[in-house]
């Protein structure tokens, strides 16, 4: 799920890469994912899992009224997105970092660019909530196990964040936080609508070197928001930068970083 939220970010996403980084993409992920058989909640990044545990307790609200970003009438989707943290592979993080483990990772896809709402965009694996899925949760591990593999036996639901609106494509949105228990191999399973799915380190997201101001300027207005360079020389911006941006304050992550440094964002 890409896009932007209405009053905090109009439009879109990106991602961007250190250079000569070998692509970590999750299709050749997790067979090394927990070594020696050890579960992912042994390594050093456990303590993370209790600062998820207790945001998600806290559910801090970033939007107070989602629904008024959308103007009247609009018929909005309810959809939801899987934030999924854990030891995704064997390898650690490029940047060393005091605050966040080495071996913690974030979970992303990239959208194919052939897809009518934001093509080619880096997102949170997740999509619309069906009539049958009990929730947020439910649509989001089932959505996760179509676009990415995900088994959702696999993953241990955290907590839900409060809707947020991406007024792009008229979706309102649930981040739904969730843990990795049990890693394995896991791809890209219908390229007409994800082509890429891989994992990023945490340590390297927060390290100022790979943060930016995104700045998208379309029919003579101009938009900013959070943006990320990550692996291959992408870019994520838009609504999965944004939820980046502000859980990784809220769950003490973040490090300062020159909020005056600019990328295009890719459209």
């Amino acid at each position: 799920m890409t896009g932007s939220p209405g009053p905090i970010w109009s439009m879109a996403e990106r991602t961007g890469d250190r250079a000569g980084a070998a692509p970590r993409a999750a299709d050749g992920l997790l067979d090394q994912a927990a070594p020696s058989g050890r579960a992912a909640t042994d390594s050093p990044a456990r303590a993370a899992l209790d600062d998820l545990l207790a945001l998600c307790t806290r559910r801090p609200v970033w939007t107070p009224d989602p629904l008024d970003a959308f103007a009247t009438g609009t018929a909005v989707r309810r959809s939801a997105v899987l934030v999924l943290f854990g030891v995704l592979d064997a390898y650690p993080a490029d940047t060393p970092s005091p605050v966040v483990a080495a071996d913690l990772d974030v979970l992303l896809t990239r959208r194919s660019p052939t897809l009518s709402h934001h093509p080619g965009q880096v997102a949170f694996p997740g999509g619309g909530i069906d009539p049958e899925d009990s929730g947020p949760e439910a649509a989001a591990l089932r959505e996760s196990a179509e676009e990415a593999g995900v088994d959702p036996a696999a993953v241990r639901v955290l907590g839900t964040l409060p809707d947020l609106p991406v007024t792009a494509s008229d979706n309102l949105v649930t981040p739904v936080l969730g843990w990795w228990d049990r890693p394995h191999r896991i791809a890209a399973t219908d390229p007409a609508e994800t082509v890429d799915v891989f994992r990023t380190p945490v340590a390297d997201l927060i390290d100022p070197a790979h943060r930016a101001t995104a700045v998208l300027r379309h029919r003579g207005r101009e938009y900013r928001g959070p943006a990320f360079e990550v692996e291959r020389g992408i870019v994520v911006w838009g609504f999965t930068a944004f939820v980046l941006d502000r859980l990784l304050d809220a769950v003490g992550w973040s490090v300062p970083w020159d909020e005056g440094r600019t990328v295009a964002a890719p459209v």
